[in-house]
C-alpha cells in the first residue's frame, strides 16, 4: 500500500459538502468580518476536544451537548467571548443555534457554536442574529476563506489549509482533508487549542474519528506554546461530512491514510498559530530527544518555550544556552544533568550537562533565521518530541496591553 499526500491550494470548502460564508455582524470595529456560517449539505459526523480551563465558555458547553446529534451547521463568532457569562450566556449560545436553525431549516440541536474574543461580556444578539441571516444568504461552496478571515481576532493572517491524500492498491481510494484556525494568542492549550475546525470527505464513525483527533492533537496543537495561557473557549473539532456508508471496521489502510492526512494538516496548522504568534518574529523549532516518555518531553519542551528569559533572548538572538537549561531545570522531569546535550541548529552548544566552546558568529546567524531549530538529548530513553513556540518582542506587550481597546 501506498499513501500519497498532497498539498492542495484551496481551504475548508475544497471538501465536497461544504458551504460557507464570513460576514461583519459589528461585533468588531471598522466593519471588520467577525461572523462565520459553516453549512453542511449532508449530516456530518463531529468529533471534539475541548479546553481543560476550568472556566468554559457557554458556546463550548452547548456544542458538546450537541456532538452527539448529526451536525448540519457551525456558527462561529469572534470579537466577543461568551465566556464568565452565566445563564445568560449559555441562552444566548443556544439562540444562536435556533437562529441559525431556523434560517437553514434543520434542528437547533443540529448546529454547534463557537466564540472567540473578549471574556465577561454578552453576545449582542440582534447583531448576531442579523450575521447569521446575512451569512446564510451568502453560503457558497468557495466561501471557505471568508469564513476562516471572519473567525480571527489579533490573528495577523487567516490560517488555513488542505490537502488531498490518495491510497494505491485501494481501487485508487481518494479524499480530502482541510482545516481551519485561529490564534494568535492565550496559546498553551491541554487538550485541544484556541479554535480549529477540520474537515474530511471520508466516511468515518465518531468512535474513530474521535481517537484520531485526540492523537492527531497530542502531536500538534498540545505541542505549541506562545504565551502559556490556555484559553476558556479552546475546542478543535473534526467533521465528516461525506454521507457515503463508513468504512469498514476492517479497512485499515483507508483509516491509516486518514490518520497520517490528518496528522499533517494538524502540524500545518499548529505551525502557522505559532508564526503568527502575537509580536512574534521568530518561530522556535524545539526537538527533545532521549525523553523517557511523551509527557516528560512535552513537560520539558513546554518549560523552555515558556520561559520568557528564553524568549527574550532569542529575540535578542543571543545564544544564551544557560536559560534553557535553567527552565529544564525546574520543569519537574526527571533527567540526569550530566547527560544532556544542547545544540542550536547544527551548533552545539553544551555536552554531558557542560558548556563547549562555540563560534558566536555562526551562532548569531542560526538565531537571525526565521524559524530557529534546538535540540535537547536527554540520553534517557527512546520519545522524541517536536514542540513548537516563538520569541517574545516589545509588540506582544503592545498588542495585549491595549487588546480591549
Amino acid at each position: 500500500m501506498k499513501i500519497n499526500l498532497e498539498k492542495i491550494e484551496g481551504n475548508i470548502t475544497s471538501v465536497p459538502g461544504i458551504h460557507a460564508a464570513g460576514v461583519s455582524c459589528g461585533i468588531k470595529k471598522n466593519n471588520l468580518d467577525d461572523l462565520a456560517l459553516i453549512y453542511f449539505t449532508r449530516p456530518a459526523v463531529c468529533a471534539g476536544v475541548f479546553t481543560t480551563n476550568k472556566f468554559k465558555a457557554a458556546p463550548l458547553l452547548i456544542t458538546e451537548k450537541h456532538l452527539k446529534n448529526p451536525v448540519r451547521a457551525l456558527v462561529v463568532n469572534s470579537g466577543n467571548a461568551n465566556a464568565c457569562t452565566g445563564e445568560q450566556g449559555l441562552q444566548d449560545a443556544l439562540a444562536t443555534a435556533q437562529i441559525a436553525a431556523d434560517c437553514l431549516g434543520v434542528k437547533a440541536e443540529e448546529v454547534l457554536v463557537s466564540s472567540t474574543g473578549v471574556i465577561g461580556q454578552y453576545l449582542p444578539m440582534e447583531k448576531i442574529a442579523a450575521g447569521i441571516k446575512k451569512a446564510a444568504s451568502l453560503l457558497s461552496p468557495s466561501g471557505g476563506g471568508d469564513a476562516a478571515r471572519a473567525i480571527m481576532t489579533t490573528d495577523t493572517f487567516p490560517k488555513e489549509s488542505a490537502y488531498r491524500v490518495v491510497v494505491e492498491g485501494k481501487e485508487q481510494l481518494s479524499f480530502k482533508i482541510a482545516g481551519m484556525a485561529k490564534g494568535a494568542g492565550m496559546i498553551c492549550p491541554d487538550m485541544a487549542t484556541m479554535l480549529v475546525f477540520l474537515f474530511t470527505d471520508l466516511e468515518l464513525e465518531q468512535g474513530f474519528l474521535q481517537g484520531a483527533l485526540r492523537e492527531a492533537v497530542k502531536r500538534s496543537f498540545n505541542v505549541i506554546t506562545v504565551d502559556g495561557d490556555t484559553s476558556t473557549n479552546d475546542m478543535a473539532l473534526l467533521f465528516s461530512c461525506a454521507g457515503k456508508k463508513p468504512l469498514p471496521e476492517e479497512d485499515t489502510a483507508s483509516k491509516e491514510a486518514f490518520c497520517r492526512g490528518l496528522h499533517h494538516l494538524c502540524r500545518d496548522l499548529a505551525v502557522q498559530l505559532v508564526k503568527d504568534g502575537e509580536g512574534a518574529s521568530k518561530v522556535i523549532r524545539l526537538t527533545v530527544r532521549g525523553a523517557l516518555d511523551y509527557d516528560s518531553a512535552r513537560k520539558l519542551a513546554r518549560a523552555v518555550l515558556n520561559s520568557a528569559l528564553v524568549k527574550t533572548a532569542f529575540f535578542g538572538e543571543d545564544a544564551n544556552w544557560g536559560r534553557i537549561i535553567t527552565a529544564m531545570g525546574y520543569s519537574g522531569v526527571d533527567f540526569e544533568p550530566h547527560l544532556v546535550d544542547i545544540f542550536l541548529g547544527d551548533l552545539q552548544v553544551a555536552a554531558a550537562g557542560r558548556g563547549l566552546p562555540f563560534d558566536e558568529v555562526k551562532a548569531a546567524k542560526i538565531l537571525q533565521e526565521q524559524e530557529i531549530p534546538v535540540l535537547i538529548h536527554l540520553h534517557m530513553g527512546g520519545e522524541e518530541l517536536v514542540a513548537w513556540g516563538c520569541d517574545l518582542s516589545y509588540d506582544y506587550i503592545k498588542i495585549n496591553s491595549s487588546y480591549r481597546s
